[in-house]
Parts: structure tokens; sequence; C-alpha cells
């Protein structure tokens, strides 16, 4: 238990450390990046960002708030989601979308809501499910059931990252 304790403190502070990295490259002074009431990281003021880890990789997305209303990144392992997952995450329209030649689409599916979630919910505070969140991997989009429209970017290797964001009107 106790090396398991030590191995996610570890990639957390990894991801931690990439997030400073691009903090810096979009000019902004070291900073620590303190945990807030939920754990996720507290951004510096005009700053807003995403981590996320597993045991042997670390990510992050940062971007200026007058760019980017919101961001969430998600990272896994390139495997495939058990069929019985596939339920929970997919919606019934994203089932007839889903490649089954394609091990890794719904692995990349539960990312990319994963990646919703992280993005919308410091906006709204408001729980989703998989089912309120609908991907549409051709137009790189997902929606949420409040309305919410982001933009995808996803990639997969030995991993699976999806980033989604809000861009800002103008």
């Amino acid at each position: 238990m106790a090396s398991s304790v030590d191995k996610l403190r570890r990639a957390s502070g990894a991801a931690r450390i990439v997030a400073r990295q691009l903090l810096r490259r979009l000019g902004q002074p070291e900073c620590a990046l303190p945990r807030g009431s939920g754990g996720a990281p507290t951004w510096p003021t005009g700053i807003i960002g995403s981590l996320a880890h597993d045991s042997s990789v670390a990510v992050a997305a940062v971007g200026m708030c007058t760019d980017v209303g919101g961001i969430g990144i998600d990272i896994e392992p390139a495997e495939s989601l058990p069929a019985e997952l596939l339920d929970l995450v997919a919606t019934p329209r994203e089932r007839l979308t889903i490649d089954t030649d394609d091990p890794y689409r719904g692995r990349l599916l539960f990312v990319a809501k994963e990646a919703v979630y992280k993005a919308v919910y410091p906006l709204d505070r408001t729980f989703l499910d998989h089912h309120d969140v609908e991907i549409n991997f051709l137009d790189r989009k997902a929606s949420t059931r409040n309305g919410r429209i982001l933009e995808l970017r996803f990639s997969i290797a030995a991993h699976i990252v999806a980033l989604a964001y809000l861009p800002v009107l103008r």
C-alpha cells in the first residue's frame, strides 16, 4: 500500500513538473501548484490548466484564461476497453460509430470524456456522467448535456492522450 501511494505521489509530482515547464513557456514565474479542496491544482491568476498521469507517463495542459475558457487532459494506456465498460461509457449514438475493428476506440472515447469532464467541472461544478457527454471524433468536438461545445485533440501511441478545451469567443 505504501509503495502505491509513493508511486501516485511521484506521478502527480511529475505532472506538476510538466505544468511548471509549460507555465515558464507562457512567461509565468516559477510557482507552486498546490492542491485545491478537490485535489485539482490551484493555478496562478489568469491561468487555466489540467493534469493527468498514470504509473509511467505524466501530462499537463495550460493556457491563458484570455485564450481558453476551460481545459482538460487525460491519459490512459493504449489498451482496449472491456466490452462491459463500453456500454457504461458510450451513448447509443456513439455505439453506432464505434469501429469494432479498432481496439482503441472505446478507450479513446473514455479518455476524451474524462478530459471533457476536467474541462467543464471547474466552470459548472456539475457532475457529468459518461452519457452526459457526446463525442464526435470526426468533427473533433464534444458536447455536454448543458450545451457546452468543446474542441477535442487526441493522440494514440503507447498511451492515449485526449485534450478538451473551450475556446474563448471573441
